[in-house]
Order: structure tokens, then sequence, then C-alpha cells
């Protein structure tokens, strides 16, 4: 069974920057795709980045240059480091681990201030 914990998650001022982790129980982690996904007030859950067992990579256009994707298969962990935040970033970031189906974290907060 897969269990995923987030960790990292804040208040932070415009502009500033914060790195989640997400780490992972199990033993599917190095071949799995693992992404980043965030949920605002009213809004639908939305992709942000994915990185592949390969290491490739793929963002939102609303993130990109301003956030990395990055994982440690040694730790069984996964990273989004987030720079240049914007108030409208905010909102509950969920891991996601995918292989054969969808494993969700339970979300940390982000809370970007103007």
């Amino acid at each position: 069974q897969v269990q995923l914990v987030e960790s990292g998650g804040g208040l932070v001022q415009a502009g500033g920057s914060l790195r989640l982790s997400c780490a992972a129980s199990g033993s599917i982690f190095s071949i799995s795709r693992m992404g980043w996904y965030r949920q605002a007030p009213g809004a639908q859950r939305e992709l942000v980045a994915i990185i592949t067992s390969g290491g490739s990579t793929k963002y939102a256009d609303s993130v990109k240059g301003r956030f990395t994707i990055s994982r440690d298969n040694a730790k069984n962990t996964v990273y989004l480091q987030m720079n240049t935040l914007k108030p409208e970033d905010t909102a509950v970031y969920y891991c996601n681990l995918w292989f054969s189906r969808d494993y969700w974290g339970q979300g940390t907060q982000v809370t970007v201030s103007s």
C-alpha cells in the first residue's frame, strides 16, 4: 500500500519561496510518475508539475520558470521548489503518485499574501 505525506506548506509573502516535500511509502516510488496538483477554494484541482520515473518534467504554464519539481529515489521523496510566489498560487497542494492508479496525499496549504 502506498502512502504519501506532504510537508513544507505555510504562509509566505508575495515574491517569497517555499519548498514542498512528499515522502512515499512502498516499493514502487522509483518506477512511478510523481506529480504536484493544487486546488484553490471554489476551483477544480489542477496540475502543477509532473516528473516521470526517467526524470522528464512537465509544468503548468502558470508556474513555468518559477517552480521546479525534482525527485530523490533513494529517499522516496519528490520535491516542489516554488520561487517568486504570487497570491494566485494560494491553494492546497497535493502530491500524486501514478502507477496503474492514482495515489494522493492529504494535501498541504500554501498561502501567499500580497
